[in-house]
């Protein structure tokens, strides 16, 4: 008998396996998607699922607005002129008193050199009262009153010689109309001295006609101060409408400013979240050109209309320290706190089943596989819910969309 080498059967077998090696390999694959298979239908499949946590609980409406100040100033003349000079930019920033406008001074600086010169001539006249008619009508009074002692005592001396019989009646009428004459004179002298000082009407017209020229003078220099048009207050300069040459006018706006300091919010919510809304609500507002940077602001205005073509309600929101990249009308987005409820447990809203109903539930996994349980809602805010009751913290959610169906079993993936 003759034997086989072992080395020739080891050659023969791997000749054999060589030559099956693709039926071979499609076997082992096949075994393995087998194997897999039933692995998976063993421990279910691979599921994400959502944990139970506990934090702050925020419900917001969210709306888009602008931004507005609470009021802005129109700048006008005060005088008719010729603008001579614009002395700002639009959009420019400006502070209290600075410069905006010159309007042409040459009318008004000539209206003051005269209003200047009037009220020069009225001192005048109150000091020549003053100081030479009252000194002059008191002398007068002086001699009228030294007149009238002596027409009284040649008066006296007729009046004796006439009453003796020796003087004559014609001396004695001509002594008593000079006592009358000297009496009229001392009356019109004290006149004269009471007229000339002070209270007198004679001062007093004086003291009135300085008085109205000083306040022309006032009015002349006041009118020449409107020829430079200020700023009232600090703000930025929104719209300027007047240009070097123009003849200007009270009452037509040349330029509008926008005070500096606190701004507005504007916004236009829908009606149906009006009822969510309160005074003094806190929110968290963000310009469109700059997302990344927000900022703090307070509901102070709901309007008490709706307007019925947008079904929606005007409400207005301010800031106190504004970022300075604000600028009027710029687009804002924001978000009003409504409702605030802090360490409590919460879920994302796609893991609740039958949110609205009286007896909402969730798929909780336990023990490997999603399991019915019944919860109590809380607050609402955007896609999460606050859950009172029913699972603890930390315990894994199957969310709806998985299709996942009770009792069955997966492997939850925590997403």
């Amino acid at each position: 008998m003759i034997k086989t080498p072992p080395t020739a059967s080891l050659s023969q077998a791997g000749h054999w396996l060589w030559s099956r090696k693709w039926p071979i390999v499609a076997t082992l694959l096949v075994g393995v998607a087998v194997l897999l298979g039933g692995l998976r239908w063993f421990y279910g499949p691979e599921v994400a699922v959502y944990p139970v946590v506990r934090t702050d609980l925020v419900k917001t409406v969210v709306a888009s607005g602008h931004v507005e100040t609470p009021f802005r100033v129109e700048i006008a003349s005060q005088i008719t002129a010729t603008v001579a000079d614009v002395l700002v930019e639009e959009g420019q920033s400006v502070t209290a008193g600075q410069p905006l406008v010159a309007l042409a001074p040459r009318e008004l600086e000539a209206a003051v050199v005269q209003a200047q010169a009037t009220a020069a001539q009225a001192d005048a006249r109150l000091r020549q009262m003053q100081e030479l008619t009252l000194p002059a009508a008191g002398q007068t009074l002086k001699q009228a009153r030294a007149t009238l002692a002596n027409a009284d005592a040649a008066f006296q001396r007729a009046e004796g010689l006439a009453t003796s019989g020796y003087g004559t009646r014609a001396v004695l009428d001509a002594a008593t109309k000079d006592l009358d004459i000297a009496r009229a004179q001392v009356r019109t002298a004290e006149l004269q001295v009471f007229t000339a000082k002070a209270g007198g009407a004679d001062f007093v017209m004086a003291q009135t006609q300085r008085d109205q020229a000083q306040a022309a003078l006032t009015e002349a220099r006041a009118r020449l101060g409107y020829a430079t048009i200020i700023a009232p207050r600090d703000g930025v300069l929104i719209t300027r409408s007047v240009e070097r040459g123009m003849v200007v006018s009270p009452g037509k706006a040349l330029l509008v400013l926008a005070p500096a300091g606190a701004v507005q919010l504007v916004l236009q919510i829908d009606e149906k979240n009006v009822g969510l809304l309160k005074l003094g609500q806190s929110a968290v507002a963000s310009a469109d050109a700059y997302g990344d940077q927000r900022f703090a602001a307070t509901l102070s205005y709901i309007n008490p209309s709706v307007d019925i073509s947008r079904a929606s309600v005007e409400v207005k929101l301010t800031t106190q320290n504004p970022p300075a990249y604000l600028r009027q009308d710029m687009t804002v987005s924001v978000d009003i706190q409504v409702e605030r409820r802090n360490g409590v447990m919460v879920v994302p809203a796609r893991t609740v089943r039958d949110p609205l109903s009286a007896k909402p539930w969730v798929l909780v996994v336990r023990d490997g596989r999603a399991r019915v349980q019944a919860v109590r809602l809380g607050l609402r805010a955007a896609d999460s819910i606050e859950i009172l009751d029913g699972v603890a913290s930390g315990e894994r959610l199957v969310p709806v969309a998985s299709g996942m169906r009770a009792g069955q079993r997966l492997r939850p993936v925590v997403s």
